[in-house]
């Protein structure tokens, strides 16, 4: 997986910018308006996250325009579905209502 991805995931500022995102495309200036911080502080973090794969950019006359990359945000999320979303309980079938036996030795 591609150490891009977490890096730009790990960033509060950077998560906000794809919750935005999520309501669909926006200008750098909108964003940007949206936190606290300088344009330049704004736009690093875009970079960031263009780099990752995560958004892409077009250029609309004096405006560029952000979207999520949502193919790899996919990718990304069955990633860590498939490392970490389900225990061995799951993958060997057994529902999680059953117990989990650690003492094979014990006697029934």
């Amino acid at each position: 997986m591609n150490d891009h991805v977490f890096r730009a995931m790990a960033d509060p500022t950077r998560r906000k910018i794809l919750e935005l995102l999520r309501g669909g495309p926006m200008a750098a200036g909108e964003i940007a308006e949206q936190f606290p911080h300088a344009q330049p502080t704004v736009s690093r973090h875009l970079s960031v996250l263009k780099n990752a794969g995560l958004v892409a950019d077009e250029r609309r006359g004096p405006y560029v325009i952000y979207r999520l990359n949502t193919t790899v945000l996919q990718d990304w999320l069955a990633w860590l579905l498939d490392r970490f979303g389900e225990g061995e309980d799951k993958a060997e079938g057994r529902g999680s209502d059953e117990p989990e036996q650690h003492d094979a030795g014990r006697a029934r």
